[in-house]
């Protein structure tokens, strides 16, 4: 006895189904492949920025012994990246630092943002000084908290940096493709940096907790918010002292 014939509508399926999994099985192999080989550029990259960062604290180091050694000084260059923490609420906030503070991004307390120095900022940052805590970061600090604390704009939403293709999906057209581009990109003020500051959603710090100097112990008690930090208050520029206050607040 001759068996059924197979219905037409069935082999279409099947082919289909066949057709798929080929070009999955393609999809996969060319994505594992690119995989492999963005692996070792992502690595190349890594030891690249390692190499530049370690010559520019030889170099400063050798700046500042031969002016120790001429009995001059050595003045550090100007810092090209600020990063600010909003530390006051909405009490007592006229509308022009309100809007300041919304350009800037800062909507709630205790967040936090990476700006590059120009005057502009810096005006923006003296009218807003008494809501903020604000200076310049270190390397240290600027992976901690991109590494810890980042998040990413990807289609309005917030994304966790964990996989490098987060960051690759909106910035690779600007060649920033992995997590040390990014940290690279911001603590060198790169001429991307107003992407790859886009891209980074504002980051949420905690309240700082006890162990900390009595400077610091005021933002806890709340009484010395409104005064400037060289008064013994929080608000202001700190300098490389910001890097402190975010090692409590990370």
């Amino acid at each position: 006895m001759a068996p059924a014939p197979v219905p037409e509508s069935i082999l279409k399926k099947r082919k289909r189904d066949e057709d798929w999994a080929a070009k999955k099985a393609a999809a996969a192999a060319e994505a594992k492949q690119k995989g492999k080989a963005q692996r070792k550029e992502i690595f190349k990259r890594a030891e690249a920025y390692v190499k530049e960062y370690r010559a520019q604290e030889l170099d400063r180091i050798r700046l500042k012994r031969e002016a120790k050694a001429k009995s001059g000084f050595y003045v550090e260059p100007e810092a090209k990246l600020v990063f600010v923490i909003r530390i006051r609420g909405v009490n007592d906030i006229d509308p022009k630092t309100k809007k300041i503070l919304q350009l800037l991004r800062l909507r709630q307390i205790n967040m936090g943002v990476f700006l590059k120095v120009n005057k502009a900022t810096m005006n923006m940052l003296q009218r807003v000084e008494p809501y903020v805590a604000y200076g310049y970061p270190n390397l240290k600090t600027v992976k901690e908290l991109i590494y810890k604390r980042g998040f990413g704009k990807v289609n309005k939403q917030r994304i966790p940096l964990t996989d490098n293709s987060v960051i690759e999906q909106v910035l690779g057209d600007k060649d920033i493709i992995c997590v040390e581009d990014l940290v690279h990109e911001i603590f060198t003020v790169g001429p991307n940096f107003k992407q790859a500051n886009n891209f980074l959603w504002p980051f949420k710090l905690s309240s700082p907790k006890g162990g900390i100097d009595k400077k610091r112990l005021h933002y806890i008690e709340g009484g010395q918010k409104r005064l400037h930090y060289i008064e013994g208050g929080q608000a202001g520029n700190r300098q490389e002292y910001i890097n402190n206050l975010v090692r409590a607040m990370n």
